[in-house]
């Protein structure tokens, strides 16, 4: 088994208690309405939506994926910490064990953000990712992340 870790920084005018309970600890329910056309919904299978819950994210029609699965590792609401392994769905090919998550969201000096997602693809046997694939996928995902910046920054009394 081999690991390959991806990190990646981006920077945010939002402050992280903000975009971090409107894209984490909120996203089952603001997400699909932000986003009807690419999610259709997001459920929470097993647990409250906290760490040991199990969500599964179910994708719009004509989506590449129909859903994915994924573990909550951690949700620290304090330290702005996210921790989740995806289970089953999307990404996670046969090649693939498993892909874990790190999100984390510190405050900028102007006060927004500085949002740091590491990523570890656990590969089985010889298996090798290919990088394109994990280029879309970090970019859909970028993609999420900035209709929710969006969304907060037009409305600047939502998850204050």
């Amino acid at each position: 088994m081999g690991i390959t870790t991806f990190t990646e920084e981006h920077t945010s005018p939002v402050p992280p208690s903000r975009i971090f309970k409107a894209s984490i600890v909120d996203s089952h329910n603001l997400i699909p309405k932000l986003m009807p056309q690419a999610i259709k919904s997001i459920q929470i299978i097993q647990g409250n939506g906290g760490a040991g819950s199990i969500k599964q994210i179910n994708f719009a029609e004509g989506s590449n994926f129909s859903s994915v699965k994924y573990h909550i590792d951690e949700l620290n609401e304090m330290t702005y910490t996210y921790n989740y392994t995806l289970l089953e769905g999307g990404a996670l090919t046969e090649g693939l064990e498993k892909i874990t998550y790190e999100i984390k969201f510190e405050p900028a000096p102007n006060g927004g953000s500085i949002n740091k997602v590491t990523s570890k693809y656990y590969t089985k046997g010889d298996f090798e990712l290919k990088e394109e694939e994990i280029k879309t996928g970090k970019e859909r995902v970028l993609g999420m992340y900035k209709v929710v910046e969006a969304y907060l920054l037009q409305n600047p009394d939502a998850y204050v």
